[in-house]
C-alpha cells in the first residue's frame, strides 16, 4: 500500500474533491480487504501467488500503458539510469512486502499484518531523522516513544518481536522513501511496470522451484480458482491507480487520514471474520499503537493550522 509521502500533493490544500474522497476510500478500502482475496486463493501457497501476482501486474500494467498509448513517457524513463536502477531497488522492497503479507495472511496473522500498517507512519517519521536527518519536535518524540512502548508490550504478548509487523512497516516504509526521491516522475502505472519488469525473473524462478517441490495450482483447483489467481494483475494495480487518482485531488491531509482504512478493515477482518486471538496484551499493544496516532495527528492538525496562520498573516 502506498502512503501518502509517495503521493503528489493535490494543487489546492483547502480543496476537498467528492471524486478524490470516493477514489481514496476506494483504494484503501480495496487494499483493507485484500486478506479475504488472498485467502480465496487457498490451496495456493503464498510463494505461488507472490510469483503471479508480480507476473500478471506486469501484463496488466503493459496493456494499460498500450491501451493509453503511453508508451513515449514509458520509454523516456527508461532512457533514465538512475530513475530504473532505483525502481529496481524500489521493486526488491515492494517483493519483500508482498512475500512477508501474504504469508502473514494465509498463516492466521492477518492483525499482526495490520499492525504493520498501523505503525508505519511511525516508521516514516523514524526514516526521516535517520536518512533525511529531520528534527523531530516534542510531540513527535513523545508519538516515537509510545510506539516504542507498545512494540515490547507486544513482544511480551507475543513471545518473541512481532517481525511481520515490522518487517511490512520497515519494508514499506522505505520503499515509500524510494519513490518519494523519484517524485512525480513516474506515474503509478510505469513505476508498477518497472518494479514488477526486475522482479519478472525472480518471480519466474520462484514458480520453478514451486512446480519442482510442492507443484504449481493453478488451472487444478477450478476454473473460478484460476481467474482469481489471473486477476492478481489487476487485483494489485487497481488500488494503486485509484490512489494516484485520489492524491491528484485531495489535499496530503486527508489522504493522511484515509491511510488508516486499510489497517483498520484488515484488523476488523483479522478480529471478527477470521476469529484470530486478541488476548488482553495485544489490546494494550494496539492501544498504544492508536495512541501514538493520534499524537501524531494532532501534531499534524497543529502544523497545518500554523502554516495556513502563516500563509494568511500579512509580514
Amino acid at each position: 500500500m502506498p502512503t501518502p509521502a509517495t503521493a503528489e500533493p493535490a494543487k489546492h490544500s483547502g480543496d476537498v474533491s467528492r471524486s478524490g474522497l470516493f477514489f481514496a476510500i476506494g483504494a484503501y478500502g480495496l487494499w483493507g480487504i485484500l486478506p479475504i482475496y488472498f485467502i480465496a486463493l487457498e490451496p495456493t501457497g503464498p510463494f505461488e501467488i507472490v510469483a503471479w501476482r508480480v507476473l500478471f501486474s506486469l501484463v496488466f500494467c503493459a496493456l494499460l500503458i498500450a491501451v493509453t498509448r503511453a508508451w513515449r513517457p514509458f520509454a523516456t524513463l527508461l532512457r533514465d539510469r538512475r530513475v530504473v536502477l532505483t525502481m529496481g531497488l524500489a521493486g526488491l522492497l515492494i517483493f519483500v512486502n508482498w512475500q512477508t503479507y501474504v504469508y502473514a495472511t494465509l498463516n492466521g496473522q492477518v492483525v499482526e499484518a495490520a499492525l504493520g500498517y498501523f505503525i508505519n507512519p511511525i516508521v516514516t517519521v523514524l526514516l526521516g531523522v535517520i536518512v533525511l536527518r529531520e528534527r523531530l519536535n516534542a510531540t513527535q518524540w513523545v508519538a516515537v516513544g509510545i510506539s516504542i512502548v507498545a512494540v515490547i508490550v507486544l513482544a511480551i504478548g507475543y513471545g518473541q518481536l512481532p517481525w511481520i509487523a515490522l518487517v511490512l512497516a520497515f519494508s514499506f516504509g522505505v520503499y515509500g522513501l524510494i519513490k518519494k526521491r523519484v517524485g512525480p516522475k513516474v506515474d503509478a502505472v510505469s513505476g508498477l511496470t518497472l518494479e514488477t519488469a526486475w522482479l519478472a525473473p525472480l518471480a519466474v524462478v520462484q514458480l520453478v522451484f514451486v512446480g519442482m517441490t510442492t507443484g504449481l495450482t493453478i488451472g487444478t483447483a477450478g476454473a473460478w480458482h484460476t481467474v482469481l489467481l489471473v486477476s492478481a494483475g489487476a487485483v494489485t494495480a487497481v488500488p494503486l491507480l485509484l490512489f494516484a487518482a485520489a492524491s491528484r485531488r485531495l489535499p496530503l491531509i486527508y489522504m493522511g487520514f484515509i491511510q488508516y482504512f486499510a489497517p483498520f478493515i484488515q484488523f476488523l477482518v483479522g478480529v471478527f471474520v477470521l476469529q484470530e486471538p486478541m488476548p488482553p496484551e495485544r489490546w494494550i499493544g494496539f492501544g498504544l499503537v492508536w495512541l501514538a496516532l493520534i499524537v501524531l495527528t494532532v501534531d499534524l492538525l497543529r502544523g497545518v493550522r500554523a502554516s495556513r496562520r502563516i500563509v494568511i498573516e500579512p509580514v
